[in-house]
C-alpha cells in the first residue's frame, strides 16, 4: 500500500495518541508520535512531516505558545488542532476538531488537507 503522507500526532493522552497512530497507519499513512510540543520539535527537526495533528492543551509546550510556535515556524505545514477545551479569547489559525471526535471523520479531514493545494487550505 502506498503511503498517503507523513503525519505527526502530538497528543499527551497515551490512549488517544497510540490508538490514533494505529488507526492512521492502517489507513495508509506513515505516522510519527509525540506526547508534547518538545517531543514534536524533535520529530519536526528529524523528519519532513506533511501534516501535524496536535492537541491544543498539553502540560509541556502546549496551549497558546504551541499555537504561536506552529503559526510562526510551521506555516508551510498542514496543521489540524484537536481539543476538548479552547480559550475563546485566543484565535486558532488552523482547522480545529473538538473532542471527542470520530476517527473516520478526523481521517477524512486529514485526507482533505493533504490533498488541498497550499493556497486552498483554511
Amino acid at each position: 500500500m502506498a503511503h498517503k503522507g507523513l503525519v505527526l500526532v502530538v497528543e499527551d493522552e497515551d490512549s488517544i495518541r497510540l490508538s490514533l497512530r494505529d488507526y492512521l497507519a492502517k489507513k495508509g499513512y506513515e505516522v510519527l508520535v509525540a506526547s508534547d510540543g518538545v517531543g514534536a520539535l524533535k520529530q519536526l527537526l528529524d523528519f519532513d512531516v506533511d501534516l501535524i495533528v496536535s492537541d491544543y492543551r498539553m502540560d509541556v509546550l502546549g496551549g497558546d505558545y504551541w499555537i504561536k510556535f506552529l503559526r510562526k515556524y510551521c506555516g508551510s505545514k498542514r496543521i489540524l488542532i484537536t481539543s476538548g477545551f479552547l480559550r475563546p479569547d485566543f484565535e486558532i489559525p488552523f482547522d480545529v476538531v473538538y473532542k471527542p471526535f470520530d476517527y473516520r471523520d478526523l481521517e477524512s479531514r486529514i485526507a482533505a488537507l493533504l490533498e488541498a493545494e497550499p493556497d486552498d487550505r483554511p
